[in-house]
């Protein structure tokens, strides 16, 4: 038997466990996912914008807390470690992965300690909160050694079937697909691998199981024959929604299971008062938060932990990442934002590009083509055109002309433009950081502006033009 890490083993024994707390919630997210075809760890894969995995520790963090969570890692168990690091929840390395049966065994330590040990699938995720505290009530009143969680499909083919005795809650026996009779075939109630277990019981019989099986390992589900040859108690408790022990065991299925999980979350602002129009059309992640009567138009992009207020309007083809939006914000066609904060009665877009960093101030305007990057844009001031601001501390009533650019990068180092409240910004300007312009300020089109300008200064930064009259005439005569 593989023995956990010292790292594991010794964050297993400095968790207190309060005698109040006798559950402990095990995931199983050891392996590899080959039918993925994919170089990343299966439960890193996203499903509803984050990985498989942080879906099934969010929920099992809603029955039980995160101290009494432990994730089974094997396959690049570090890159699985480090994606959900900050959920809080414990790690026991399984690191030759020998099955199900072999994952507990491995986290025999830890699960020790408690009286009721929860096995969730670390690649589906779609088990709700509701049905794993039904699972384990279920579980205690009927005083089980081993509850497994069942489902009724109408295609069960490929799924292990559940042979009840006599059609009572008791389980019989588990008979996976390759060895059932043409009888037992037609049962159309599966295992979904979701089990609860008492856990006194479990390791009294769990060094029973053998690898006299195809793959030559530990199977869980060997657990119900042996409690069964011990007189031990196994019961089933049937889910009615099959659609949630789903796994993800192949791209089809993991986006057929991002569509449910996407769809779930559009009704659920649907419910709280948020218009979403051709919801089918719109991508928005699970942890996105929208008020009531904000407007979504169809092929909106929601993603991350996306804030959005009340009575905004996000117009078609938006792209909006880690962003916080205020009331009343109408974002226009084609807008790109991530990691950035707009206040309220802001006005975005159309095609404007909003990069990390980026805080649009109450009523102010970015408009078409315009690029932003770590600035700071005043209350009621407007870049309504075709301008790149970046580094830039920009005051209240600000007017950017169109083709303005605030030059922050010297090829070494960036800089910051400071521009105070009520400046003129004429188009075509170029500020080239360092630099700072005053209070009041006017900017004439198409200056170079390298030094400080004072406030209430024009400043003119060109060179004076000259004509020739007659010259284009000439010019085009001698190529005759």
């Amino acid at each position: 038997m593989a023995k956990a890490s010292k790292r594991e083993s010794k964050s297993s024994r400095s968790t207190p466990h309060p005698a109040r707390t006798a559950i402990a919630v095990v995931i199983m997210a050891a392996g590899k996912g080959t039918r993925l075809k994919s170089k990343h760890p299966k439960v890193l894969h996203e499903i509803g914008g984050k990985p498989i995995l942080a879906n099934v520790i969010a929920t099992a963090k809603k029955v039980v807390p995160a101290r009494d969570i432990f994730v089974i890692i094997g396959h690049e168990a570090e890159r699985v470690r480090e994606a959900v690091a900050a959920t809080g929840v414990n790690f026991v390395l399984q690191a030759e992965q020998r099955g199900t049966g072999h994952a507990l065994m491995v986290a025999r330590k830890a699960l020790l300690p408690y009286d009721q040990v929860i096995v969730l699938s670390g690649d589906a995720p779609l088990i709700t909160a509701e049905t794993i505290r039904r699972l384990s009530h279920f579980h205690t009143a009927q005083k089980a050694a081993m509850t497994l969680l069942s489902a009724d499909l109408d295609n069960p083919y490929g799924y292990g079937r559940v042979i009840r005795k006599g059609g009572r809650v008791e389980v019989q026996a588990i008979v996976e697909e390759k060895s059932a009779t043409a009888q037992q075939k037609k049962i159309r109630e599966i295992n979904s691998g979701f089990y609860a277990f008492a856990a006194p019981a479990l390791y009294e019989h769990i060094d029973g199981l053998s690898t006299a099986n195809a793959h030559g390992e530990y199977y869980l589900t060997d657990m119900a024959e042996l409690f069964h040859r011990a007189r031990k108690k196994v019961v089933a408790i049937k889910t009615p929604d099959a659609g949630e022990v789903l796994g993800s065991n192949t791209r089809a299925e993991m986006m057929m299971l991002d569509a449910r999980v996407r769809l779930a979350k559009c009704r659920q602002l649907l419910e709280q008062g948020v218009t979403i129009f051709y919801p089918y059309t719109c991508v928005i992640d699970s942890d996105v938060e929208v008020g009531a009567d904000t407007v979504i138009e169809p092929f909106v992009q929601l993603l991350g932990h996306t804030k959005i207020g009340q009575d905004c309007r996000i117009r078609s083809y938006s792209v909006i990442t880690d962003s916080v939006i205020g009331d009343r914000v109408t974002v226009r066609p084609g807008t790109i934002m991530e990691d950035s904060r707009v206040a309220a009665g802001a006005v975005l877009g159309p095609y404007s590009h909003l990069r990390p960093g980026s805080d649009v101030g109450e009523g102010a305007h970015v408009g078409n083509f315009v690029e932003t990057k770590k600035i700071k844009l005043g209350k009621g001031s407007k870049a309504n055109h075709l301008s790149y601001l970046g580094d830039a501390e920009i005051g209240e009533g600000v007017n950017i002309g169109a083709g303005t650019i605030t030059c922050n990068y010297d090829g070494v180092n960036k800089h910051t433009t400071i521009i105070e409240d009520g400046v003129f910004v004429g188009s075509d300007s170029t500020l080239v950081a360092p630099v700072k312009i005053g209070r009041g300020a006017y900017v004439a089109a198409a200056s170079c502006i390298t030094e400080d300008v004072p406030a209430d200064a024009l400043a003119l930064g060109r060179a004076r033009q000259s004509v020739k009259p007659g010259w284009a005439r000439e010019k085009r005569e001698k190529r005759r």
